[in-house]
C-alpha cells in the first residue's frame, strides 16, 4: 500500500519541484486549455477539479473528457451495489433457494473473496450471463440521453422529467460524489479482508 500511495503521489510530486524551463506564454496556455474543464460537473470542493495523472490536461478533448465521465458513472455505480451487497452478505441476509441444480444453497456460500471458493461453476456462468445481459442491453445509452450517463433510454424515468435544472445537476452530483466515495469503499473492503482486517464492526 505504502508503494502504491508512493506511486500515486510521485507525478505530482515530482512536476511540483521539476526544473522551470517552459514559458510563461505556455504556462498562460495550459492553464487556459485546464480551465475548460475546471466548471464541468464534478469539480466541486474540496478537490475541485483534480486531474492528477494529467489524462485531459490539454483541456480540449471534450470526447475523451465525456468517455471518462461515462467510466466514472458506470465504475460508480457498480461500486455502490458492490458496497451495499457486501455489507448485506456480511449481515448473513442471503437468497432463499439453491443456486444451481445440486443443492448448494445461496446460504452456504460464504461473502468476499471466499465466495469465489464456494459456487460452482454453474453459478459463475450464471453470474457472468446477468452481467453481460446488464452492459449490452441496459448499462448504455441506447436512445441518445440527455448526458453522459443517462441510461434510462426512454423506458425508466422515475420522475426525473419533473425536476428543475438546478436539481437535475444536484442530484447528478450527488451521484458523482456518492459513487466516487463507494469506488474507494469497496476497494477498502477487499484489502482489508485481504489483510485480515475486517472494516465491519462486531457486535
Amino acid at each position: 500500500m505504502k508503494l502504491a500511495l508512493l506511486a500515486f503521489i510521485m507525478p505530482t510530486y515530482s512536476l511540483a519541484f521539476a526544473p522551470s524551463s517552459k514559458t510563461a506564454n505556455t504556462k498562460i496556455i495550459n492553464t487556459c486549455h485546464q480551465a475548460s474543464f475546471e466548471n464541468e460537473l464534478g469539480a466541486q470542493p474540496p478537490l475541485g477539479f483534480f486531474d492528477p495523472l494529467s489524462l485531459v490536461a490539454d483541456g480540449t478533448d471534450q470526447e475523451r473528457f465525456d468517455r471518462l465521465r461515462y467510466v466514472e458513472i458506470k465504475h460508480g455505480r457498480v461500486s455502490m451495489l458492490a458496497v451495499v451487497g457486501y455489507l448485506v452478505q456480511e449481515a448473513g441476509v442471503r437468497l432463499p433457494g439453491d443456486i444451481d441444480l445440486h443443492g448448494t444453497s445461496f446460504d452456504s456460500i460464504r461473502n468476499g473473496f471466499a465466495a469465489f471458493n464456494d459456487i460452482p461453476a454453474s453459478g459463475i456462468a450464471q453470474l457472468v450471463g446477468f452481467i453481460g445481459f446488464l452492459e449490452l442491453a441496459v448499462m448504455k445509452d441506447l436512445t441518445g440521453g440527455e448526458f453522459v450517463g443517462d441510461f434510462r433510454n426512454d423506458f425508466f424515468d422515475l420522475g426525473w422529467d419533473t425536476f428543475d435544472e438546478e436539481t437535475k445537476l444536484t442530484k447528478r452530483a450527488i451521484e458523482l460524489n456518492q459513487g466516487r466515495a463507494a469506488m474507494m469503499g469497496i476497494l477498502a473492503l477487499m484489502v482489508h479482508e485481504q489483510l485480515g482486517v475486517s472494516l465491519i464492526p462486531s457486535f
